[in-house]
């Protein structure tokens, strides 16, 4: 009886030896970075209808605490844009757009057309070189005629570039 106990230890010691081991390599990768998903993102933004984002940048050298650049793309009617606001970043200034319509404080945009807007951050938001930004884009909008107001809702997620 005293052997089979004995056994039956160095069984339970040998395995629990190698469960301590992976254990501790485990810790060693997640401690280093390895399990860290912020390392694979490659960026996405997505808008809702009838807004589609067709390219962007998020750039810590954009103002003084960095900026984002959003070009979007109309893919129904035509549209006037009165504000674009980041979560984490900051509103943009439309009155700096080229299409600026001053009387009506806002961006028109036409069918199918492509228009480039800039969102400088907010003081104090420090933009970091390699870190990742994550940020909600809210888009209000009205159609052309109407003065009913239209929200459009997404997310970003990019690397800040120098």
């Amino acid at each position: 009886m005293k052997i089979k106990g004995q056994a039956a230890m160095e069984f339970l010691m040998t395995y629990g030896w190698a469960v301590l081991v992976a254990i501790v390599a485990i810790g060693a990768l997640a401690y280093f970075g390895v399990f860290n998903s912020g390392n694979l993102i490659t960026g996405n933004a997505i808008v809702n209808t009838p807004f589609y984002v067709q390219a962007w940048n998020i750039q810590s050298g954009l103002g003084t605490d960095g900026g984002i650049n959003l070009e979007l793309k109309n893919g129904g009617e035509d549209y006037k844009i009165y504000n674009i606001s980041v979560s984490n970043c900051g509103v943009a200034d439309l009155s700096l757009h080229p299409n600026y319509n001053a009387l009506g404080q806002n961006v028109p945009i036409s069918a199918n057309d492509l228009e480039n807007f800039q969102i400088l951050c907010d003081l104090n938001t420090n933009l970091i070189e390699g870190d990742t930004f994550k940020g909600d884009i809210t888009i209000v909008y009205r159609k052309v005629g109407s003065s009913l107001d239209f929200i459009s809702r997404g997310v970003i997620t990019e690397r800040v570039l120098a």
